[in-house]
């Protein structure tokens, strides 16, 4: 086995550190959201959550000098398309974070990428083979462990727990059916294009909800709200950045440790305490989410060397 040299792992180092910094950026993000409580309408949350981060990402742009770049695009419309089904998914998480605890709403993201499998296949016509409809399905196995304490409170309307993992999925499906339309962005657009238009849609889009009886808020709750922007900001640079340093295949297993994060602060700001099923069903569905990142890198592997066994000898 051939060392890498330091300079490549000192990149990786740095791709690793700026995914846990954006990982971390959220999810304190969404335990602010969560500290909010229902002060103040979702709506007008996603609104100061995307607007407060807009003038970090252009200062981003003009300091690296890539403004113009960044702003021009020759698919408004589809990220515009991407824009309410990014919205959505934000604004069903942020109602979850009112009534499940945090690291319930993390462990039931993790069905996000399940999905995308999913909708890949069906949308993108791509080809899942048995080794990824085996983590598909283990995957969905460790969703129903962490929601299981909950379906028993269909119907009820037990603290709204219930309604809580529910649009907890309904928001996991919706963030996945984003991702794949940002497939479809990157494969001409810049990435940091489409994190900009992402958070000025949603902007324009949370507007919308204006007459369904947004509140003039608290000063304590306009700073956490402002915070939230600002951060979810920060960590979507960060998030942008570590794919400049380390490739997508070698920092996506780190997503996971937004649970971590999550059982921390839910431990020692909200008292929640993780349930057997929650700590059960993530780790499941992260050990599915872990094989099919593998499995995709694997696969981006035999692509290139297909391509490369094409290439005419020189």
């Amino acid at each position: 086995m051939v060392d890498l040299p330091d300079t490549r792992l000192d990149r990786l180092g740095i791709g690793i550190g700026l995914k846990l910094c954006a990982v971390l950026a959220f999810v304190v993000m969404g335990g602010l959201i969560k500290a909010t409580g229902e002060a103040v309408p979702v709506g007008e949350v996603v609104f100061f959550r995307s607007f407060f981060a807009v003038p970090i990402m252009i200062g981003y742009l003009a300091y690296v000098g890539q403004l113009r770049d960044g702003i021009r695009t020759a698919r408004p419309l589809g990220h515009l398309w991407r824009g309410m089904i990014g919205t959505t998914a934000m604004g069903l998480m942020f109602l979850s974070l009112t009534l499940l605890p945090l690291p319930e709403v993390t462990a039931l993201q993790y069905a996000t990428p399940i999905f995308i499998v999913i909708l890949a296949a069906v949308m993108l016509g791509e080809r899942i083979r048995l080794f990824r409809m085996t983590a598909v399905t283990m995957g969905l196995v460790g969703v129903v462990i962490v929601l299981w304490p909950r379906l028993g409170d269909v119907g009820t309307g037990a603290n709204g727990e219930a309604l809580g993992a529910g649009l907890m999925m309904g928001s996991a499906l919706a963030a996945a059916l984003a991702q794949v339309q940002v497939r479809s962005l990157v494969a001409t657009e810049r990435p940091a294009t489409v994190a900009l238009y992402f958070s000025l849609s949603s902007t324009l889009i949370s507007l919308a909800t204006l007459p369904f009886g947004w509140v003039w808020p608290a000063p304590w709750v306009v700073a956490l709200l402002v915070t939230c922007g600002l951060i979810g900001g920060v960590g979507q640079l960060c998030l942008s950045a570590s794919y400049r340093f380390a490739p997508a295949s070698t920092i996506a297993p780190f997503d996971y440790a937004s649970i971590f994060f999550a059982t921390a602060i839910g431990v020692v700001f909200f008292g929640e305490v993780p349930t057997a099923h929650t700590i059960v069903g993530a780790a499941i569905v992260i050990a599915a989410g872990i094989l099919i990142i593998w499995r995709e890198r694997q696969l981006g592997k035999d692509r290139d060397a297909a391509k490369q066994a094409r290439q005419p000898p020189v």
